[in-house]
């Protein structure tokens, strides 16, 4: 049982009682009205103050172990929600990805008008299942630092580059400029990331890259630490 409970179980046993005193004193009353005994009023008056100022204690006492419930009722679910964050970091100990551009076959990707997210569609590998490889996007599943590489390859005379991004903001840019032959350029960076924070690579703007079976563009990220 509660102490709420209990200060209201004791509340209705003296709601209870006052009917009863009200017969005893009519009882009484009648028993005695004969006499000239008129004593009872001033008993029952003064037993109804008493009960008044009790049931005044005792609703003021409910009110106050209510609102300490309620503060107690807040902060279990505060730590029940920890608790509930600690455990997902201690599940996830280990994320680390690497793709690379195609799938299957050869070709550009590129030229395109506008900045345009690469998809790197041949997964390599993919501990903790964070990276899409259907979106191209890795999403943060613990907060904790992180470290991505972005590795390129371009030919011919057009510019080869690609943004690296977090949420949309550009952090890095990896980037060559070929007159002929063959380039290629890597760039890496580490991150602190939040729960849900989105990492993914965009290329430029009329920019080209190349791609084989040799899986020469690659993206790649794992976490270091949690924090």
């Amino acid at each position: 049982m509660t102490v709420i409970q209990q200060v209201s179980g004791d509340r209705m046993k003296i709601i209870m009682f006052l009917p009863l005193l009200l017969l005893v004193c009519s009882v009484s009353a009648d028993q005695t009205e004969t006499a000239g005994q008129q004593s009872c009023p001033q008993d029952i008056h003064a037993a109804l103050r008493e009960l008044t100022a009790s049931l005044a204690v005792q609703n003021e006492r409910i009110t106050v172990l209510q609102r300490e419930n309620q503060e107690l009722a807040t902060k279990v679910e505060s730590q029940k929600t920890e608790i509930d964050q600690l455990k997902q970091q201690l599940e996830v100990k280990q994320v680390a990805f690497s793709a690379s551009l195609l799938d299957q076959g050869e070709g550009d990707t590129g030229p395109f008008d506008d900045h345009t997210t690469l998809i790197f569609k041949h997964v390599i590998t993919n501990i903790g299942n964070a990276y899409n490889k259907n979106t191209g996007i890795f999403t943060a599943p613990v907060r904790g630092a992180y470290h991505f590489d972005l590795t390129i390859v371009g030919h011919g005379n057009i510019v080869a580059g690609a943004f690296l991004l977090r949420n949309g903001e550009q952090i890095s840019i990896t980037y060559e400029n070929p007159t002929s032959g063959t380039v290629s350029a890597s760039n890496g960076v580490s991150l602190l990331l939040e729960v849900g924070d989105q990492v993914f690579a965009r290329l430029l703007a009329s920019a080209r890259i190349f791609d084989s079976q040799s899986h020469h563009n690659t993206f790649s990220g794992h976490l270091i630490f949690t924090m």
